[in-house]
């Protein structure tokens, strides 16, 4: 669909660096091309819901967030200058409005809390990257055991859970997940590996001081 549509701008953008997929895309919503929202929400849609609910565990509040998503990404497609793929900047955007929406949520529930040793079981971050293992997500060979990582990965902390998820469910890359976070590689690669390392424990039911586990998590299981 998306390679039959042809939109003429009316002002000039420097998205030289899109994919002409995605160029031609953004050149369509900021004509205001009602071809073009179609052809966003049927590319976007479903991806940025999975995203959220993943973020959030929650159909209603993932759904109301996605809306949300969306009417900015309508809003601010006319500043957008293609300095970042338009999957990265719609996920960004859509990283964003879940933490708001849990952070809305949470305010009056507490923070939570997780751990911040810069070592893991004596190993420095770097240390355990260079394990060539299998993500737990690699190794779901049932819709059952997806099932227990789906449920497990909830009580991870939310900031590591949102790197897994970029990197090990989206399959983007370090960098892309950097640009969506908006924060450094090495945080990055920290928090990816205190997830793993959380959910891997929680999978095989080692929930004592478990690197990464959220304190309402870990709460709820004393």
């Amino acid at each position: 669909m998306a390679n039959a549509l042809q939109f003429d701008l009316t002002q000039p953008w420097d998205g030289v660096g899109l994919a002409p997929v995605d160029a031609l895309l953004v050149e369509g919503l900021r004509a205001g091309e009602e071809r073009a929202y179609e052809e966003l929400i049927d590319r976007f849609q479903q991806p940025v819901y999975n995203l959220v609910w993943r973020l959030l565990a929650d159909p209603d509040d993932a759904g109301d967030v996605v809306q949300e998503v969306f009417l900015k990404v309508f809003r601010g497609v006319g500043s957008f200058r293609g300095g970042s793929s338009l999957k990265t900047w719609i996920y960004r955007i859509a990283v964003n409005e879940a933490h708001n929406h849990r952070r809305w949520f949470h305010r009056r529930r507490g923070q939570e809390v997780g751990l911040d040793d810069e070592r893991c079981e004596g190993q420095t971050y770097e240390e355990l990257l260079a394990d060539q293992g299998r993500s737990p997500f690699e190794i779901a060979v049932s819709h059952e055991t997806r099932e227990r990582i789906e449920e497990a990965l909830q009580k991870v902390r939310p900031a590591y859970r949102a790197a897994l998820i970029l990197r090990d469910v989206e399959g983007l890359s370090y960098e892309e997940v950097s640009e969506i976070l908006d924060i450094s590689l090495g945080t990055v690669k920290s928090r990816i590996v205190r997830g793993r390392e959380a959910l891997r424990a929680l999978l095989a039911g080692e929930r004592d001081n478990v690197p990464g586990l959220s304190w309402a998590a870990q709460g709820a299981q004393s």
